[in-house]
């Protein structure tokens, strides 16, 4: 059943300077539109979101697991929906320095060039390991936002069943921005916010209105959101839409378990578009 698509672009402590970022949107035909750009300043609002009723089908930008070695070797849950409860019931005020000290230990006892444990589909998307808790932190983004798709009773694709018309996608929006561009585009440092990358996000916006990637459906985007899409320097509205838009290539693939590969580990997940290479 098709309803609404959403693509987020995550934060794990929004503000109303760094809301949280929600693209929605539709499939009409092959053709994926825009619709408005929402804007989330608390991490109430999300869970908020997560308990809109369906159906819906969204790809957010962050990582919903671990890397299975680094969950094996820490004798942690190695089931998803038992991760996320041991990770939510972890004290609010001690969850990150307890999984800093683990992960700084795991990276102290390998050497350089191995430091961190890797999901599959990490390596294969060219994201961020998701231990990684400094330069990006997707660490606290995992701990802040995957919990929570699990405490909201949503369907995880691969990972748990829940409520099959609300259904959770994990979204990279830098896989499908890279199948365009290789330069920057956005920076959250008011300094590096150039034209050259202002640049590149007309590019990206230019190409996807365009279809030109193939096997993806073009992205429809009425004046208003195209010049937020343009406008937005620290590039978390395009990567709102990025996500909108892997969304709506998991939509077109529903009937083939939305283009998830049957390889995919059950316990670290998979990023919705990456294609498996054995």
């Amino acid at each position: 059943m098709r309803g609404k698509l959403f693509g987020i672009d995550f934060s794990s402590r929004p503000s109303q300077r760094k809301p949280i970022v929600v693209a929605a949107g539709h499939l009409d035909g092959h053709v994926c539109r825009l619709g408005e750009l929402e804007r989330l300043p608390t991490l109430a609002d999300f869970d908020a979101l997560l308990a809109r009723p369906g159906p819906w089908l969204a790809g957010f930008d962050f990582p919903f697991s671990l890397p299975r070695a680094l969950v094996e070797e820490e004798g942690w849950p190695d089931c998803w929906p038992a991760l996320m409860a041991w990770l939510s019931a972890l004290p609010a005020d001690q969850a990150r320095p307890f999984l800093k000290r683990r992960f700084q230990a795991w990276c102290d006892a390998r050497p350089a060039g191995q430091k961190f444990a890797h999901r599959a589909c990490d390596r294969l998307a060219g994201s961020s390991p998701s231990m990684k808790w400094v330069n990006p932190p997707v660490a606290w983004m995992l701990l802040e936002g995957a919990p929570r798709l699990a405490l909201a009773g949503v369907s995880v694709p691969g990972l748990v069943d829940g409520d099959p018309l609300r259904i959770a996608l994990e979204a990279y929006p830098g896989y499908v921005a890279r199948q365009i561009t290789r330069a920057s585009y956005k920076s959250d440092d008011r300094a590096r916010q150039t034209e050259a990358r202002r640049i590149e996000r007309e590019r990206i916006v230019g190409a996807l209105e365009a279809g030109a990637l193939p096997g993806w459906p073009p992205l429809s985007v009425p004046a208003a959101s195209r010049a937020e899409l343009l406008n937005d320097a620290s590039g978390d509205a395009l990567d709102a839409a990025l996500c909108l838009l892997q969304a709506a290539w998991a939509e077109q693939r529903r009937d083939r378990h939305f283009g998830l590969p049957d390889e995919a580990d059950p316990l670290e997940g998979w990023i919705v578009s990456v294609p498996f290479r054995g």
